[in-house]
């Protein structure tokens, strides 16, 4: 990592990981592959900010954890990509258990709680509308195209420019914002 950690995939140690690592890397990855409109790709990270929000709307009274949970529900992807959902079926099981190793090791080194069921429930649905709304903004579908596919999000609009895609450092600073606003609301 740049940060001079060294991140072993298949047995990843809490202690091994930093925040400003997966800012950097989740900044670089984009969203639907790159298959968006504009000239820069809207990245993971951004969409991570996005969900946290929708997440906050669902479950106004969240805990400073929860919505740490919802900031981090992609993390693993800074180290291994996002990789579509049919994609990732095809690959399996080891895929899918690569990536909640790395999820757990996340969540334990920013302490974030084991979640209750409907607060995992609202994080889904938060990244569901978050998909449905890149989808039609972003990726070329109609709006009824992208409710077959994701939650319909008409009903929790965005705000003007939640969806402009940023350069990698903008997009790596509004992460960090975000979770150190998160962090502190937690102490």
């Amino acid at each position: 990592m740049l940060s001079g950690r060294v991140l072993d995939l298949l047995d990843p140690r809490p202690g091994d990981i930093e925040i400003e690592d997966i800012a950097q890397g989740l900044s670089r990855v984009a969203r639907w592959n790159g298959q968006t409109r504009g000239a820069q790709a809207f990245s993971v990270a951004q969409h991570s900010c996005v969900v946290a929000d929708l997440f906050e709307r669902l479950r106004p009274r969240a805990t400073a954890g929860e919505r740490m949970a919802a900031l981090l529900h992609d993390a693993p992807e800074y180290v291994i990509g996002d990789l579509i959902s049919p994609f990732k079926a095809v690959i399996g099981r080891q895929y899918r258990q690569l990536e909640k190793r790395l999820l757990a090791a996340i969540h334990l080194r920013f302490a974030v709680p084991a979640l209750p069921v409907p607060a995992r429930r609202d994080i889904k649905q938060a990244d569901a509308i978050a998909a449905w709304h890149e989808a039609t903004a972003l990726a070329g579908f109609s709006s009824d195209e992208a409710a077959t596919w994701f939650a319909d999000g008409r009903a929790f609009p965005l705000p003007d420019g939640a969806l402009t895609p940023l350069d990698p450092a903008g997009a790596a600073a509004l992460f960090l914002g975000r979770f150190r606003r998160i962090a502190e609301a937690g102490t």
